[in-house]
């Protein structure tokens, strides 16, 4: 009688838990979303005294704990998918999320002059964000078809004739298949939101060199794409399309404040960077405490735009550096699961996502301190705000998820060694 083979899925039950995959990043996870918790609960208290508002800080807490648990959940369910299913569904995905982007400018909900939302029911939906993870499953998928020959194909044509079947060929073949995906998102994401547009495509920029294309191809992208977009965005401010005119005004802003000795006699007049700085600067070394901090009534958005900021006055710098060094040992245990994956699109996909959470996570960063102008982009699983907490636990949740096949691999190729 024929020995019975163990299929990988029961070798992996008998070493089951119910956490699966890379033990560093679910406590990484788990520490970010108990901050999320302290972060909101403390900064919202604000709203108890603001007459203009509907939401108390108890209505606050109660919603993001319910974010957190979706979290939570979505991160446990697409852990325990094999990536291989995700890969499949990522076109369908990809392209109805770029269609929702682009409605949001026709009939979604506008906020500080942005239109970036979908309602459904009481929940504000903000599909550039689930845009960003998608793209880079989407850029992972197409080079994982041209792995054998993507170090040696011309990524742009090599002449402007473009109407040479030559050209047509690399633009067909190679172009539009590789650089389509990047150029949509980057198109419907601008006009609403700048600097999540540049992120989408240094982070793309990335994964192409980390997927061997011609570090010549490489650099002939990033020329023609910094031409275009300074052109593009000085169109969109003179015209007032988008958000030219508010990127153009932040980054003025930014420039004024290194190169002139500004002062202010009043704190209205600070901007909003400013007011984050001196946050910092009072919190110290170990912080004023928790829920002990006066700066939630001067910094604007200290819930979502300037959490690092309000964090780092609560909870001090030392505190401080050590959330910042959780969101860099992201990319650290990413390139970690990258190392052991055996194909090319889960090791694009975890290199691409990990990048994503912790890039972000740095301009956030950065940002308080005026290193860089404003961005708006929140701190990833921090800052309150559905739509980029969700996405992000997606993006952790797919990372998980590679982890887990992983060592389903390494489970198998041990028992295949034992029975030789």
């Amino acid at each position: 009688m024929a020995e019975k083979t163990t299929t990988p899925e029961e070798l992996l039950s008998k070493h089951r838990r119910v956490f699966e995959g890379d033990r560093t990043l679910w406590i990484i996870f788990a520490v970010l979303i108990v901050v999320s918790i302290l972060v909101v609960y403390s900064s919202t208290a604000k709203m108890a005294y603001d007459i203009t508002s509907d939401l108390s800080t108890t209505e606050s807490l109660r919603q993001q704990i319910m974010l957190v648990i979706f979290a939570v959940m979505i991160v446990f369910v697409v852990h325990k998918i094999n990536y291989t299913a995700m890969r499949f569904i990522t076109p369908t995905f990809y392209w109805l999320f770029v269609l929702l982007t682009a409605a949001t400018y026709f009939t979604g909900d506008t906020t500080n002059g942005a239109a970036r939302w979908i309602a459904l029911g009481p929940f504000l939906f903000q599909p550039s964000e689930a845009l960003k993870v998608f793209t880079i499953m989407m850029l992972a998928r197409r080079m994982e078809k041209r792995q054998k020959e993507i170090d040696r194909i011309p990524l742009l044509p090599t002449s402007w004739r473009l109407r040479d079947p030559k050209q047509r060929k690399i633009l067909r073949e190679n172009t539009w298949p590789l650089l389509g995906p990047i150029f949509i998102s980057c198109v419907v994401i601008l006009p609403a939101h700048t600097s999540s547009a540049i992120i989408v495509f240094l982070i793309s920029v990335i994964m192409l060199f980390i997927g061997r294309v011609s570090l010549r191809e490489v650099a002939k992208l990033i020329g023609i794409t910094i031409a275009a977009g300074v052109l593009l965005l000085g169109v969109m401010s003179i015209a007032g399309v988008g958000r030219g005119d508010t990127a153009s005004g932040r980054f003025s802003q930014w420039i004024e404040f290194w190169t002139t000795d500004g002062k202010h006699e009043a704190v209205y007049e600070f901007s909003d960077t400013e007011r984050a700085m001196i946050a910092i600067h009072e919190g110290g070394l170990f912080g004023s405490g928790a829920g002990h901090s006066s700066s939630r009534a001067v910094i604007i958005h200290p819930e979502s735009d300037f959490a690092y900021a309000f964090f780092t006055s609560e909870y001090g710098v030392v505190a401080a550096l050590v959330l910042m060094l959780l969101y860099l040992w992201i990319t650290f245990r990413a390139i970690e699961i990258c190392r052991r994956c055996t194909r090319a699109f889960p090791t694009l996909m975890t290199a691409g996502l990990g990048l994503l959470i912790t890039c972000q996570a740095l301009i956030h960063i950065l940002v308080q301190v005026y290193i860089l102008p404003e961005t708006g982009q929140n701190l990833p699983l921090i800052s309150r705000g559905g739509s980029s907490l969700l996405c992000t636990a997606l993006a952790f949740g797919l990372i998980l998820s590679v982890s887990r096949s992983n060592d389903l691999e390494a489970l198998t190729e041990s028992k295949n060694q034992n029975d030789e």
